[in-house]
C-alpha cells in the first residue's frame, strides 16, 4: 500500500509534534530533603549549584569557609519523623 505525498507528510507532521513535547530534558532535584542545611556554591555570577548534605548551620559555614559560597536552609526539609505517642487504655 503506498501513501500520497500529503499523507505521508501529515502523518510525519503528526508523529514529530507529538514526540517533541515528549523530549524534554528532565530536571533533577536540587535541595535533598532528609538534611535542613545547603551550601549554595557559586561557579560565578550565575552558575551555582546546592550541596545539601549538612544537618546544621555550623557545619554548612565550616565548608564554606574560603569558597564562593553561602548557607541556606532547606526548604524542603522533611523533619523527623515524629514517633507515635503511648496508646491510652480506653476507660470502662
Amino acid at each position: 500500500m503506498k501513501l500520497s505525498r500529503a499523507t505521508a507528510g501529515a502523518m510525519a507532521l503528526t508523529l514529530f509534534g507529538v514526540t517533541i513535547p515528549l523530549a524534554a530534558p528532565a530536571q533533577a532535584q536540587t535541595y535533598d530533603p532528609k538534611y535542613p542545611v545547603c551550601l549554595q556554591v557559586y561557579d560565578d555570577m550565575t552558575h551555582f549549584y546546592f550541596e545539601c548534605s549538612y544537618t546544621s548551620m555550623a557545619q554548612c559555614a565550616a565548608s564554606a569557609s574560603g569558597r564562593y559560597a553561602q548557607c541556606v536552609v532547606n526548604p524542603y526539609f522533611v523533619g523527623p519523623k515524629a514517633k507515635p505517642g503511648p496508646r491510652k487504655k480506653p476507660s470502662t
